[in-house]
């Protein structure tokens, strides 16, 4: 089995000696129960990991001796979803499982038909949840680089996004070309638009192929938002031979 990973930040990886304190010294130490000897993985999400050995633990952090570092590249391909806001808990469902799959960012987008807002007064709260959501999926995944989640987005940010990709593909169940043909590029971002449970709008529609998207189908099922973003990634990752 893999060593556990927590976050530090990335002066202290730089160390020979890393105390790990804080939000996840303590998970370390009281639920995880480290102890002295046990191998554990430290990362700054941004690409450097390093491997640590415990050599002491109390009730609130460790005490790591650093083995050996690895900086992982930046992915290339970088693959970018942009998921419309889904219902209920769902929004943090989908950024689980995607940031699981390895998708590297993940866009919240205020789709016209969303039936979930984010009002001002609420955005950082539920954008703080998708971003703690990611944290613990990636320490879960072993990911040495988090997914990024920008603030939301509208369909104009999302229009921008898709104009200076390398590829630009819009989920839809009405599309002739199946996900399963497109060839990605070996370079840029992907971005993937993920509409919301009503459908994404011809308006949407128009202005995303007007900036460069491309509809695809995903298959002869329509999934649910909050699993489709997953299920597409799925299918682009193994594409681009980082599967």
């Amino acid at each position: 089995m893999s060593p556990p990973v927590f976050l530090a930040g990335t002066d202290a990886l730089e160390r020979d000696t890393v105390v790990l304190d804080g939000p996840e010294g303590r998970h370390a130490a009281a639920v995880r129960r480290l102890r002295p000897g046990e191998r554990v993985d430290l990362t700054d999400g941004a690409g450097l990991l390093a491997e640590c050995v415990v050599t002491a633990a109390d009730r609130a952090s460790l005490t790591l001796d650093v083995l050996a570092r690895h900086r992982e590249p930046p992915p290339a391909p970088r693959l970018v979803v942009v998921q419309a806001l889904p219902k209920g808990d769902r929004g943090e469902l989908a950024v689980e499982v995607m940031t699981e799959a390895g998708v590297d960012m993940i866009v919240p987008w205020a789709a016209d038909r969303c039936v979930t807002r984010w009002r001002p007064e609420r955005r950082d709260k539920a954008l703080g949840r998708w971003r703690a959501t990611a944290r613990e999926a990636g320490k879960q995944a072993r990911r040495g680089r988090l997914p990024e989640i920008p603030d939301l987005a509208s369909t104009e940010d999302v229009a921008a996004r898709i104009a200076a990709a390398s590829l630009a593909l819009v989920l839809h169940e009405g599309a002739e070309a199946p996900l399963s043909a497109v060839r990605p590029p070996a370079e840029g971002d992907i971005v993937l638009v993920v509409g919301p449970e009503g459908g994404i709008t011809d308006a949407e529609l128009d202005r995303f192929a007007a900036a460069g998207g491309r509809p695809a189908r995903l298959g002869p099922t329509v999934l649910r938002t909050s699993t489709a973003g997953v299920a597409a990634a799925s299918v682009l990752l193994a594409a681009t031979g980082r599967w």
